[in-house]
Order: structure tokens, then C-alpha cells, then sequence
């Protein structure tokens, strides 16, 4: 029995012995895991895709961005393609982008069976949306008609009425390179010159005149800027006209380099800073095609001249110029105390530079109000920026319609929702068109009631004139 009680307790102490050693090792550190890398496609398994809200009004459809699909696959141009060209746009869709979308539409729409039919809408629009609208929605809301109320003489001509002074008639001449391009077979420049002639050459003796130069060195190029922009030359120094030397100053110069717009004036104030308002009366004449191309500041610098102590009249005259170079020269004969006038070719340059109030009896039978040939220019022009507007309007609908059909029909949306986004893309785009059919309807009649007021006056003012010339006679 004591041997037994001896085996138990030499086991009991290789036990305990065991034990402590077992308790002594030290823990093991835990184990860090190994970063996993994810796929791409994995990441999207991860991170659920965020769909945006799809806009319900037209403010807000008007700045939606496009569609994913869209912008990826289709040129904007083809989904704007104008009615006359629906064939460009019907053909790539049926052809080309149909097949895209069916392919990648369906996926997502199995992955997430449980979607409302607005959240398929949102969907749709994510991927089928067109991305156009503000371009030319903003062209419809600041389209302007063009119409301009003719020069209606009622009385003296602005140098007949300066005669009880000293008059000074400077003119600034644009000489830069835009100024080579051709209407009618001939430059801008020549057609320019030969009406400065005419104009210069029917001043009465007392009128001094004064010719300057401005952008008509360099090539127009980055590297003769500096050069171009500081070219600002007298050629006929101010004084009583004279028909060869005044020829020969026309022919000295040619259209070639940048636009020194506010320099040309600036050099102008310089030059008529020594005659005062109380002997002489300082008119400025600017031809120009174009807009400050040197980093100028020509309103300050018209305002400045016009405000000066020579209290000089700023009045330009834009020989085939754009919208945009409209805007500015307007501005800055406004600036300048003066008036802008727009001419597209060399009558009615002639017509402006040359105008004698008292109107001839030939004047007045030919006045006219607002031509037919303007009224159908104006009228396309709306068009032009109507037409692309509802069409990728129309087209956008048709879109998400045709992908809902096509997801019901492959049963994986059912027939209630399919109908649900198919009459909401509808009424989308009705609510669309209709805000661009108003704004085109106001634009219309904003131009109708222009024209009208322009034909009333004329025809007013012609009645008047013909009883007038009919006394002198």
C-alpha cells in the first residue's frame, strides 16, 4: 500500500513539474493576417454602386450630366443630328448603341430585383441621360433677334451741326489681321478704305481730319504681339482734307497683326488733349472687325476720352463683326458718349459713314423696315438652336422607353413597373419640350414685336419725309 502511495505521488510531481513548464513558456504573439488585395470586380461586389437621384424638373434636367453609356459611346453631334438628319442618329441606334444597351443594362437589374420603378427610371436616366441640355438651352434663353432700327435722318448731320465749332474728326483705322478676310470677292480692308475715302472726301473744307493706324505691324503671331500691340501711327497728321495725300497715307498701310483697341484710344485722348471744348469739337471715328485682342481695357479707355476735359465723341463702326465683337464695340461707344453701328458690307458702310440727315427723295422710297430676307434668317436661326434642343429630348425618352420595354420583355422587370418608367420618361420628356416650345415662342415674339415696332416707325417716318420733300420741290 506505501509503494502504491509512492508511484501516485512521483506522478503527481512529474505533473506539477509539466505543468509550471508548460506555464512558463511565453505566448505566442498573435498572428497578424496578410493584406488581401481585392480585384476590381470584387471591390464592386464590396462597394454597392450609388445612384443618383434622377432630376424631375426641368431646372434640373436641364444640368444633368450624361449618361454613362451615352457619353462613352455616343458622339454628341449624332444625338443632336438636326430632324432633317434623323437618318444619322436612327441608324448608329439601331446599329450600334441598342446592342450596347441591352448587353449592359440587364446586369444590374438582376442584382437588385427588388427596385421601384422610379429607382429603375433613376437608373436609365444614370445611363441613357443626355448631357446636352444646358448647351443649348443657354443658346435659346440669350438668343437675340438682330433686328436694328434703321438710321431715320429728322434733321442736320453731325458735322453740320459741329460747324458752329472747330470740328476734329480723328479716325482710328483697325489694321489688324482679321481685317484680310474677304466679303464679296474683296478684303475687309480694302472695302474699309474706299469708304473712308468717300467719307472724308465730302467733309467741308473747316473740318480737320486726322488718320491713324493701329495693329498694322507683325504677322499676328505670339512672337510679334509686343510689336503689333504697340503700332499706333499717325498718317495723315489733323488738318483740312486733301484728297492725294490722304490717298497716299490710305495706301501706306495693310491689314496684318493684333487689335490695340483701348490703345488706339488712348493714343487719340493724347492727340486731341490740346483742343478745348470751347473752340473746337473732337469727334472720333473707330473701324474696326473685332474685338481687344492687347490686353486692353477700351471701355475705360473710351470712357476716360469721352469724359476728359476735350469732351470727345467715341463712334464705331463694326464691319462684320460677331455676336460677341458686337456686344463689346457697343459697350464701348456707349462708354465713349458715341453710337455703334453694324455693317455687313460696303453700302451700308457707306451708308453709315456718309450719312446725310436730310434724306433724298431716292432714300425714302427705298427705306425699308425689317427685310423678309433678315425675318427668315432670324426665324432659322431660332430653329437651329430649338431643333437639337427637343430632339435629344425626344431622344432620351425614346431611350429609357425602349430599355424598359426590352427589360420586360426578358422578364427581368415586371409589366407594372416596365409601364410605371415608360410613362414617367414620357412625361418627362413632354414637360421638357413644353418649357422649350414657351421659350421659343417668347423669343419668337419677342422678335415679331421688334419687327413691328421697326416697320411702324419707317413707315412713319417715310410718310413724313415724302410730305417734307414734296414741299422743296
Amino acid at each position: 500500500m506505501k509503494r502504491m502511495n509512492f508511484k501516485y505521488t512521483v506522478m503527481s510531481i512529474g505533473c506539477c513539474m509539466m505543468l509550471a513548464a508548460c506555464t512558463d513558456k511565453p505566448e505566442p504573439e498573435s498572428e497578424v493576417e496578410p493584406e488581401v488585395s481585392m480585384s476590381e470586380e470584387e471591390t464592386k461586389s464590396v462597394v454597392e454602386e450609388q445612384i443618383p437621384k434622377a432630376a424631375r424638373t426641368v431646372e434640373d434636367m436641364i444640368s444633368q450630366p450624361a449618361g454613362k453609356l451615352v457619353e462613352a459611346h455616343m458622339d454628341p453631334e449624332v444625338e443632336a443630328a438636326k430632324t432633317v438628319n434623323w437618318v444619322q442618329y436612327h441608324r448608329f441606334y439601331e446599329d450600334t448603341f441598342q446592342g450596347l444597351m441591352e448587353e449592359e443594362l440587364p446586369t444590374y437589374f438582376e442584382e437588385h430585383p427588388g427596385l421601384s420603378a422610379d429607382e429603375i427610371y433613376d437608373y436609365l436616366v444614370y445611363q441613357l441621360g443626355s448631357g446636352q441640355y444646358s448647351t443649348f438651352y443657354d443658346q435659346l434663353t440669350s438668343y437675340e433677334h438682330g433686328y436694328v432700327m434703321p438710321e431715320l435722318p429728322e434733321g442736320e448731320d453731325e458735322i453740320e451741326i459741329a460747324k458752329r465749332q472747330k470740328t476734329n474728326v480723328v479716325i482710328l483705322m483697325d489694321a489688324s489681321g482679321s481685317m484680310k478676310a474677304e466679303i464679296g470677292g474683296e478684303s475687309r480692308m480694302s472695302l474699309a478704305k474706299q469708304a473712308i475715302e468717300d467719307f472724308t472726301g465730302q467733309l467741308s473744307d473747316d473740318v480737320n481730319v486726322s488718320l491713324f493706324a493701329y495693329g498694322h505691324k507683325g504677322a499676328g503671331t505670339e512672337a510679334d504681339k509686343q510689336l503689333s500691340c504697340s503700332s499706333l501711327e499717325e498718317l495723315y497728321p489733323l488738318g483740312a482734307y486733301d484728297e492725294g495725300s490722304f490717298q497716299k497715307a490710305m495706301d501706306s498701310f495693310g491689314a496684318s497683326g493684333w487689335t490695340p483697341l483701348a490703345g488706339a484710344m488712348e493714343k487719340a485722348h493724347e492727340y486731341l488733349s490740346s483742343y478745348d471744348t470751347e473752340h473746337f469739337r473732337n469727334i472720333v471715328y473707330i473701324v474696326s472687325d473685332g474685338v481687344e485682342t492687347c490686353d486692353g481695357d477700351p471701355v475705360a479707355a473710351a470712357k476716360k476720352l469721352h469724359e476728359s476735359d476735350i469732351e470727345a465723341k467715341v463712334n464705331i463702326i463694326g464691319f462684320d463683326v460677331d455676336d460677341e465683337g458686337q456686344n463689346e464695340l457697343k459697350t464701348v461707344a456707349e462708354a465713349g458718349g458715341g453710337e455703334y453701328a453694324t455693317v455687313r458690307n460696303p453700302s451700308e458702310f457707306e451708308g453709315v459713314l456718309i450719312k446725310k440727315w436730310k434724306p433724298s427723295m431716292m432714300q425714302v422710297m427705298s427705306q425699308q423696315g425689317v427685310m423678309l430676307h433678315d425675318l427668315v434668317h432670324q426665324m432659322e436661326a431660332l430653329i437651329a438652336i430649338h431643333d437639337p434642343l427637343k430632339n435629344i429630348s425626344d431622344r432620351e425618352a425614346t431611350r429609357i422607353s425602349n430599355a424598359a420595354y426590352y427589360l420586360k420583355n426578358k422578364k427581368i422587370i415586371d409589366d407594372e413597373r416596365a409601364y410605371e418608367v415608360i410613362d414617367l420618361a414620357k412625361e418627362m420628356g413632354e414637360l421638357r419640350s413644353a418649357h422649350f416650345t414657351e421659350v421659343k415662342e417668347q423669343k419668337s415674339e419677342e422678335a415679331k414685336q421688334a419687327r413691328d415696332e421697326i416697320d411702324t416707325k419707317v413707315e412713319a417716318w417715310k410718310e413724313k419725309w415724302y410730305k417734307e420733300l414734296e414741299k422743296d420741290e
